[in-house]
């Protein structure tokens, strides 16, 4: 072919690259619901014409002056690639993909070629992600990774990659990103994908850090609002804060939450200035509402925090561990210290100054006594009614639910910290009006889920406060007086009412009267329900001898129960095995009294 036809050949496939972007363009803006694909159809058939010009062209020059035009030729395999990912057919774009990495194979650090090559990796760990293939598409991202730091590593600071555009003769837009601008979001992308591979494998360590890398580059280094989706950012940081802080990373998960907490205020800020006009009300409006509604879902994350914090600091001092220091700062557990000191780095260095403010409002140690846990508790109780002030029953039952057990909760723990048993029996009495008050706003038919976890938890309050009452008053001096005992009975019995109406939502016993297997979710609290009632009943104080040979036999049921269910669901057996050995020992022990009982009534 002729030096002039080549050059008329090139041009006239510049010009159809011109076409290309402006038809896709233009795309953006008329597209229609009746035919969404067909533009994104046109662009093929102007790019696969363009395929072949360049086919033609390439056949008939010699191998060393191939430089320009097999960049254009990989260029157009990387559009093919994502038009057909767009209209939905992965495996015509994979096959591009594949054509413009084989084209581009040795020349990856090359400024011209290292961003096709780039996007071209993250499509196609995008796409074998999508086939559910992580190991896969974990291969083609890890190369984008390496090839990203290489060039970055050997590339001449003079020597900034070419935008693709550039290729076909199309100048920069004053506005469009630069190059190196363009190579920084697309690397951003390789570790977000990587991130979610990860997960998919499972390794949630992994995962973690590829989230935080990924949140650190999207803050950049000079103006962290520029550019910046601020809600998505925030509610990203602190979704990745549960996992720290499950894992014991109290530190790392504060650090994000307050992070989260601060890109929050500073697009706050932001929205107090916005001033609309008429036509951009609504869209402002919307803007706030999303505000108040990732704010609601931060806090809540806080408060997990809290939670946690207290649970785990009780749990602790129960177990004596005696191997920690107090006052040791917690760190994830982690036997290579290698990874645990990449965990422990992953913070916010550009934020570091402005969110510490924030983060000393609760501690990220353990907590050792009241003292600590009420700083804790009033921090929770704050997040928590600031969520349930979105989060209202009426607009969003659900979890306006889960929100109020959660305050339950943090009474809960709280009670454990507390010195004296008129504060815990406060805290008790605190969290069961808050349950009881929700409970009667719900129809069980529709919550039946919820109304099942409130039944259980205030089985458990009522319990836990008729101990309370009696030992307060078995350990004075003074021998417990009839409204002692009442109220003792009156807490037991209520009790034994929400610890029934869990399980009389649970069908436990078919038409043979056979016991039927629970489903799983509710398995363990309905064998601690049936453990709890046959404590409970043997705890009811009374003189009335019929009264109490009913209970006692209420109470061997119930321990019966829990006896007979574990032999024929063996797995049970398992989870109930401390419980089960009680039941066990009772049911030997109660037929002794029952049998007293029977003797003195006829003796009367």
């Amino acid at each position: 072919m002729e030096s002039n036809t080549i050059q008329d050949t090139i041009a006239n496939v510049r010009e159809k690259f011109k076409d290309v972007r402006k038809l896709l363009d233009d795309h953006e803006k008329f597209s229609t619901e009746t035919k969404p694909y067909k533009i994104k159809y046109q662009a093929i058939d102007v790019l696969k014409s363009m395929e072949m010009d360049l086919i033609k062209i390439l056949a008939d020059m010699p191998e060393e002056e191939k430089g320009e035009e097999i960049i254009m030729l990989a260029v157009i395999h990387l559009n093919l690639g994502l038009l057909y990912a767009d209209t939905e057919e992965l495996q015509m774009g994979e096959e591009q993909f594949m054509k413009c990495l084989k084209l581009l194979e040795n020349k990856e650090l090359e400024p011209e070629a290292v961003l096709p090559v780039l996007s071209t990796l993250n499509q196609l760990g995008l796409i074998w992600s999508q086939w559910n293939q992580p190991t896969k598409a974990k291969e083609f991202l890890d190369q984008a990774e390496k090839i990203y730091n290489d060039f970055i590593d050997t590339n001449n600071p003079c020597r900034d990659p070419i935008n693709m555009a550039q290729n076909f003769g199309i100048e920069q837009v004053k506005d469009e990103l630069s190059p190196k601008e363009v190579l920084e979001k697309v690397h951003t992308l390789t570790l977000y994908y990587l991130a979610q591979v990860y997960s998919s494998l499972k390794d949630h360590r992994q995962s973690a850090i590829y989230c935080h890398m990924t949140l650190r580059r999207q803050l950049g280094d000079n103006d962290i609002m520029q550019d910046l989706d601020c809600i998505d950012w925030a509610l990203n940081a602190a979704t990745l804060s549960q996992y720290f802080m499950s894992n014991d990373g109290f530190s790392q998960a504060r650090h994000h939450l307050a992070a989260a907490s601060y890109i929050l205020q500073r697009y706050e800020n932001i929205l107090k200035k916005k001033n609309a006009t008429d036509g951009e009300i609504e869209a402002l409006t919307a803007e706030w509402e999303n505000f108040r509604h990732r704010s609601a879902d931060v806090a809540r994350c806080w408060a997990k925090y809290g939670i946690l914090l207290m649970s785990l600091s009780k749990q602790r001092l129960l177990e004596k561990n005696e191997s920690e220091e107090e006052n040791d700062q917690s760190k994830l557990n982690n036997k290579d210290p290698s990874k645990s000191t990449i965990i422990e780095s992953l913070k916010f260095d550009v934020l570091e100054k402005d969110i510490e403010p924030i983060a000393v409002q609760i501690t990220d140690k353990y907590l050792l006594d009241s003292t600590d846990s009420r700083i804790v508790f009033f921090n929770v109780l704050k997040w928590l009614e600031q969520a349930k002030a979105y989060y209202t029953l009426e607009n969003h039952a659900s979890d306006h639910i889960l929100i109020v057990q959660d305050i339950s909760q943090a009474y809960k723990y709280l009670s454990f910290f507390t010195e004296t048993e008129t504060e815990q029996l406060c805290l008790h009495q605190r969290r069961k009006t808050i349950l009881e008050n929700v409970l009667k706003e719900l129809n069980p038919q529709y919550y039946q889920s919820a109304c099942r976890q409130i039944w259980f938890e205030l089985g458990e309050i009522y319990s836990d406060m008729r101990d309370i009452w009696y030992d307060r008053a078995r350990s004075s001096d003074k021998k417990p007086v009839l409204h002692t005992l009442k109220q003792s009975n009156r807490l037991a019995m209520s009790a034994i009412k929400n610890f029934q109406a869990f399980l009389d939502s649970i069908q436990t016993r078919n038409c043979n009267s056979e016991i039927e297997q629970f489903p799983n979710e509710v398995m363990q609290p309905a064998l601690f329900s049936y453990f709890h009632l046959g404590r409970l009943y043997n705890k009811i104080i009374t003189s009335d001898k019929a009264v109490q040979l009913k209970n006692a036999q209420n109470s061997i049921n119930a321990y019966k129960f829990v006896i007979d269910y574990c032999e024929k669901y063996p797995k049970a057996a398992e989870v109930m095995k401390i419980e089960l050995s009680l039941c066990k020992e009772l049911v030997s022990v109660l037929p002794i009294k029952i049998n007293m009982l029977r003797e003195q009534m006829m003796d009367r």
